[in-house]
């Protein structure tokens, strides 16, 4: 008798485990099918240079949700209508996006319904686990047009402008002639949108909430990763036009054009995750740890 009742009592611990599991998947696809316009809509995006990273989202959304995993514990019923309601709130919010022609954000509400299907099948202790994965989901989707057009521009100058003092510091007669453009002796260069440094912008900023989401850090070091981003991107596509211009003057305009164009592309990445990782060292030595010394008893002070 008391092996059947402790067979019985896994059976019922693994039934709560797959359970949610298994309605999560279910839903999950049921909601893909519904989306699959908006989803159809935004592979499109994700064939342009500014969101290419689109199609890699949804993969590094997988590998998030295996590295966080943890067992599930069983969720009340009042936390699972936490759910129905976010569902409700995102579904709404799609026919409202629908009805005005609001395409990008109607892809937005995606997110905020598949965190409802989270809440839904798990409650709490599902959305500690795939809450944040579901959450990085986010980054597959484009811009909102106001949103884009606000921000190139200040990237625009801000580039621009950096690059220009970057060149004149090295000792080269750059100067910025207006309009994004930088003038070296009688060469022109444009900074055009592509250089802005918002698609590096993008992908740095999700690779950033990459990691916060898969270390464990103090969440002040969390925050100073993820105020990065702007910087680091900024830093890296700044280092692009100046060596460009560097390549203009002293190698030609062939070689620098096919730095620029051909190979600075896979260069810039690199060198980013490099200036992360030497942030992450920096962070890791700023503080140690030290033990509490254990207080010495009032009898031995007399001794």
């Amino acid at each position: 008798m008391a092996h059947k009742s402790t067979s019985t009592a896994v059976s019922e611990q693994d039934f709560e485990a797959v359970y949610p599991l298994t309605t999560l998947g279910v839903l999950a696809l049921a909601l893909v099918w519904g989306y699959w316009n908006s989803l159809a809509e935004a592979s499109i995006y994700w064939q342009g240079p500014q969101y290419s990273h689109g199609w890699l989202v949804p993969m590094f959304t997988a590998v998030l949700l295996w590295m966080r995993w943890h067992p599930l514990a069983p969720a009340a019923p009042k936390q699972r209508w936490w759910g129905v309601g976010l569902l409700g709130v995102g579904l709404l919010s799609r026919l409202f996006c629908a009805q005005i022609g609001l395409d990008i954000p109607d892809m937005y509400t995606f997110v905020i319904s598949m965190v409802g299907l989270v809440l839904l099948a798990g409650g709490w202790p599902m959305f500690r686990w795939a809450g944040p994965a579901v959450g990085f989901l986010i980054f597959m989707f484009p811009l909102p047009w106001s949103v884009e057009s606000a921000l190139l521009v200040p990237l625009q100058n801000l580039a621009t402008d950096v690059s220009t003092f970057t060149l004149q510091t090295l000792g080269i007669e750059a100067y910025n002639s207006g309009g994004n453009r930088i003038c070296i002796e009688e060469l022109q260069m444009g900074v055009v949108d592509q250089c802005s440094g918002l698609r590096m912008t993008t992908i740095f900023l999700a690779l950033s909430v990459a990691i916060v989401l898969v270390t464990k850090r103090p969440w002040w070091e969390h925050l100073i990763i993820l105020l990065s981003a702007v910087p680091i991107a900024l830093t890296v596509n700044v280092a692009r036009i100046t060596v460009t211009g560097v390549l203009h003057r002293t190698a030609g305009s062939e070689l620098a054009n096919m730095v620029f164009h051909d190979w600075a592309g896979y260069m810039m990445m690199p060198l980013a995750l490099a200036l992360l990782w030497l942030e992450l060292v920096i962070l890791s030595h700023l503080f140690y740890e030290v033990e509490a010394e254990a207080p010495i008893p009032m009898w031995g002070r007399h001794r």
